[in-house]
């Protein structure tokens, strides 16, 4: 089985990152100096998910402001999707907000992606809203989705949980 290790997203991930953005979202994806902008973005962080030979085959960015982190991206690559990749991620995210005293976290969401709309609502995300015509690609519209407080008992339990499931399910492999 392959080993997967988290890592803070580097200039020499780029590559990989525009190569999955490309599978994932076709011609209307972010570009390399949009990667390269976030990467010395202050209030952002980028993770990636390597594989035992280095490869990038998944990343998250989020953007913390105040007691808030903003999900920008979330994507895996399509030949190691529905391996918990993306489950992986979010969870590394959500710790580092935990690490930061960071609250809520938000999002948008193409009301079309119902992968990853059900990934959200695994983690207690809610829709709390639409933005019309939010992606200029389609003029698709966006879920706005937030989580409750991750303090609160219920959530920290619910992201408890999920990493005890996630690392049972890998030993058991």
């Amino acid at each position: 089985m392959t080993k997967f290790k988290i890592k803070k997203m580097t200039h020499e991930n780029v590559d990989d990152v525009l190569q999955i953005e490309e599978m994932c979202y076709g011609e209307h994806h972010w570009s390399r100096e949009s990667f390269l902008t976030e990467l010395s973005n202050k209030i952002s962080s980028y993770r990636c998910i390597l594989t035992e030979t280095g490869k990038c085959v998944g990343y998250m960015g989020i953007w913390k402001i105040m007691d808030e982190a903003h999900i920008t991206n979330l994507s895996v690559h399509p030949h190691y999707q529905n391996k918990k990749l993306a489950h992986v991620l979010l969870l590394s995210s959500i710790d580092e907000c935990y690490k930061n005293k960071i609250k809520y976290i938000t999002l948008e969401v193409r009301v079309s992606n119902s992968k990853a709309i059900h990934l959200y609502k695994k983690f207690g995300f809610k829709s709390l809203g639409v933005r019309k015509k939010y992606y200029q690609d389609n003029n698709e519209d966006a879920l706005i989705m937030w989580s409750e407080n991750i303090f609160n008992k219920k959530y920290k339990d619910l992201y408890d949980r999920i990493g005890k499931e996630l690392t049972k399910n890998n030993d058991d492999k």
